[in-house]
């Protein structure tokens, strides 16, 4: 699952972020409004994580233009503000639920299982590729229908290729979505990564694609 954290203080940015990832959710940071209205018109999210006091495009307009063009993604709202009327508006608006600041991340973390639980039935939680099964509710992954024991850092690849799969994802693709950088050292860090999902299922439940990536087959297809 990919989480967009739309807050334009970095401190709070930083810190989300990384409790998100440590949780083995894919994320994204924006922090100018105009941006993050564009992206989430995407619906390549979750769901969305927005502050409502963003330079360029305050997040409340941001929250109305996507719930009128159709865009459902689940949001939570962060905000300063905590008045029952500002709760109302952002309600009103669209928002799925609201937590004001100052916050505590275990609140926000369980704030965003409940939506995504609440969402799951429009997300299609359950995603197969060869002898793979991903639950994205539970953030679980089987191989052969038995549980997996993944790092987050595994949990993230392997639902990437689960997600693509069908495609060959080239080991710099890999590394920028796993680890948000695609140098020597997190290109290296695919690598040993891919080696130890081997090693937890079958050397060749991952295929190679020499010079091109790793790639799990389509079952759809």
């Amino acid at each position: 699952m990919r989480i967009l954290v739309a807050e334009d203080d970095r401190n709070i940015a930083v810190h989300v972020a990384a409790k998100l990832e440590a949780e083995g959710y894919g994320v994204d940071t924006l922090s100018h409004g105009p941006e993050i209205w564009e992206r989430g018109e995407s619906g390549a999210y979750s769901a969305i994580i927005l502050d409502l006091g963003l330079p360029g495009m305050d997040g409340l307009s941001i929250l109305k233009r996507w719930r009128q063009s159709g865009v459902a993604t689940p949001v939570l709202v962060l905000t300063a503000r905590g008045s029952w009327m500002e709760r109302v508006d952002g309600f009103d608006a669209g928002a799925d639920d609201y937590l004001p600041k100052p916050f505590r991340t275990e609140e926000l973390l369980a704030r965003l299982r409940a939506l995504l639980r609440r969402a799951a039935p429009y997300l299609q939680p359950i995603k197969a590729a060869g002898r793979f099964t991903l639950d994205e509710a539970t953030r679980r992954v089987s191989f052969d229908g038995l549980p997996l024991d993944l790092s987050p850092l595994e949990y993230r690849m392997i639902a990437y290729l689960i997600e693509h799969r069908g495609q060959v994802i080239s080991q710099l693709r890999l590394a920028g979505h796993v680890q948000g950088r695609d140098d020597d050292a997190a290109k290296n860090a695919v690598e040993a990564m891919i080696a130890r999902l081997r090693r937890k299922t079958e050397s060749g439940a991952i295929e190679t694609r020499r010079g091109f990536g790793y790639c799990l087959p389509d079952d759809r297809a």
